[in-house]
């Protein structure tokens, strides 16, 4: 969704080095240039993000791909082969590439890697996955790295906290660094955004009203504003909650769409999910999916959720 997308493209443009840091795992990379990300084709296309960096004395790339859920019109796979081939075309440098996925359960089936089998056309192109929900969230926190707070609540919280207590214990770590005020403000509206992605709107709003930030971040967040001059929504407010109220909607739909494809696999056959995704994937309408996946988990064989599915149409 766009706001996901503007809010992560902007963080690690912001902070290149936190970023770095989260996916190599190491603090020895020097950023030399955060670089135009427009990849000249016939149909332009944008990858998220693509920083020039120094390591051990050699330049190279850092490529990220931000994914709210998982890509449906073309696998990730084939994006990532494309992204890679057409940054190695221009800049003739390594690259180093991830793929960050910030739903819960997206991403379950990239397997991080596009490979073409074809005897002597052989071709393998490999990329790193990062599922947050997978990623240790209070580990992020206490590491001090701005860049990387907003995504905190999307992460797995510590043993025996339930989600409202960690996205509450996420706002109070970032009113406890010792970042100036304005940097708490906008890590703080980024929150808010992307909590949307696993929260309820209500939920967030009661959370960050109950410890004191929302009139700041309505009237003094520069990302909150930065948001608003890019066109998501009409009012830093109303972006707010339309971003939220929409990440959960999203969220409800999407995790949906993975129950079907997983009582497919499981009941009938490993390619399953392969052979009715695309359309699945392309149905807007969640009581319809619902019925879905009802279907897969009653009917007998893949034809006859083949007929389900035709019949829906």
């Amino acid at each position: 969704m766009a706001e996901y997308d503007t809010i992560s493209k902007h963080l690690i443009q912001t902070y290149p080095d936190d970023f770095i840091r989260f996916t190599l795992g190491r603090a020895d990379i020097e950023v030399l240039e955060v670089l135009e990300t427009e990849q000249p084709t016939v149909e332009a296309r944008r990858a998220d993000s693509l920083i020039l960096v120094r390591i051990e004395g050699e330049d190279a790339l850092i490529h990220c791909e931000f994914q709210t859920a998982d890509s449906t019109d073309t696998p990730m796979s084939h994006r990532m082969a494309g992204y890679i081939g057409r940054a190695i075309e221009r800049y003739g440098l390594p690259i180093f590439s991830f793929v960050i996925y910030l739903r819960p359960g997206a991403g379950r089936r990239d397997k991080g890697y596009y490979i073409q089998e074809l005897p002597g056309h052989e071709v393998l192109v490999k990329y790193k996955v990062i599922r947050l929900s997978e990623i240790d969230g209070q580990a992020i926190i206490e590491g001090g790295h701005p860049g990387l707070l907003p995504f905190a609540p999307l992460m797995k919280p510590p043993s025996g906290v339930s989600a409202d207590a960690w996205l509450r214990q996420c706002l109070q770590a970032t009113e406890a660094l010792p970042l100036d005020a304005s940097t708490k403000v906008d890590m703080m509206a980024g929150m808010a955004i992307l909590g949307g992605i696993s929260y309820e709107l209500s939920t967030v709003r009661r959370i960050i009203s109950q410890e004191g930030f929302m009139d700041a971040i309505m009237r003094e967040s520069s990302f909150a504003q930065y948001l608003t001059q890019q066109g998501i929504d009409r009012g830093i407010e109303q972006g707010i909650e339309q971003g939220m109220r929409r990440g959960r909607e999203e969220g409800i739909r999407e995790s949906t769409i993975e129950d079907i494809l997983d009582v497919l696999e499981v009941r009938f056959d490993a390619d399953a999910p392969g052979q009715f995704a695309g359309r699945i994937r392309a149905i807007d309408d969640l009581q319809r999916l619902k019925q879905l996946h009802r279907a897969a988990v009653q009917v007998d064989n893949l034809d006859a959720f083949q007929h389900a599915l035709d019949a829906e149409a």
